[in-house]
């Protein structure tokens, strides 16, 4: 079996890279660990990392449009995210029958498009909606449990929506980075 070499290479000079976000308080995440806290740990650091990008903006500001012809806000990913965590592990996986959030048949794009209401108010009910999710991962027996996916009525697994649950917030996160810097030129990731 080959080692590894464990000498650390040297940093490549910062100037040249990506800077990451000055704001917010996200965890490190894991060089090493099992699938569980990994997957975890990546979803938190994802979730954490929109918040910042969302932190110290006066509450009227989350609501621009402001990368046209695009109708994204960062209160419309807001709410968009909310129903995310809402769908996949609370209606989906755990089989909680509950409304969707920002969503009906007859307006399929109110989460983007209705922008009134408290933005706090938002903000609590995706931190409700996180915190949920958290404990329904948390109580799985393992990443293998599934739920059923209802628009196929396939089982689903826990790894799975995790998976999506990381890929949905990096897109996201993406697009949360180009309305932060057309708001107040702020930068990093």
């Amino acid at each position: 079996m080959t080692e590894i070499p464990t000498k650390t290479p040297p940093r490549p000079p910062s100037d040249g890279y990506a800077q990451p976000w000055s704001g917010g308080d996200r965890a490190p995440l894991p060089r090493v660990g099992g699938e569980r806290e990994v997957l975890t740990a990546f979803l938190d650091w994802h979730r954490a990392t929109f918040e910042a990008k969302c932190s110290g903006i006066p509450p009227e500001r989350l609501s621009e449009k402001g990368v046209a012809p695009s109708g994204l806000s960062l209160q419309g990913l807001l709410r968009h995210l909310s129903g995310v965590e809402r769908w996949w592990f609370r209606m989906q996986f755990a089989g909680e029958d509950l409304p969707h959030l920002y969503y009906s048949d007859d307006d399929p794009d109110q989460d983007f498009e209705a922008l009134d209401g408290d933005v706090e108010e938002a903000f609590a009910v995706w931190r409700a909606e996180c915190e949920r999710s958290r404990e329904i991962v948390a109580g799985a027996p393992s990443l293998d449990a599934t739920g059923v996916e209802r628009l196929s009525g396939e089982p689903v697994s826990l790894r799975v929506i995790l998976v999506k649950l990381i890929a949905e917030y990096a897109r996201h996160n993406g697009h949360a980075d180009l309305l932060r810097e057309r708001i107040d030129g702020s930068t990093g990731f």
